[in-house]
């Protein structure tokens, strides 16, 4: 082995760095995609969110979605747990 020549953990080393920087790096590019879309449909349909957010009512709006999306989000997953109760009702049984 040459001097110039990284020893075998080294190697190791910069290869996991190298992986972790390519998913960083894809991870950046589709947030940044994810934003880009965005901005077209508000420039398409022509909102500005900074005037409509500093219009009276606004925060109240704001609440009031998150309030919804926390509802939504609390029945999908009651839901769920609910889809998963009979395998949980028979596993208990074989058990017994």
């Amino acid at each position: 082995m040459s001097a110039t020549e990284p020893r075998p953990a080294e190697q190791e080393r910069l290869e996991r760095l190298e992986a972790q920087h390519v998913d960083q790096l894809a991870r950046a590019h589709d947030a940044l995609a994810a934003s880009q879309d965005r901005l077209y449909w508000l420039d398409r349909w022509g909102l500005d969110l900074n005037s409509l957010m500093r219009r009276r009512g606004a925060s109240t709006l704001r609440l009031a979605l998150r309030g919804t999306r926390k509802l939504v989000r609390a029945v999908k997953k009651g839901r769920r747990e609910a889809s998963r109760l009979p395998e949980q009702v028979r596993k208990a049984r074989a058990s017994e």
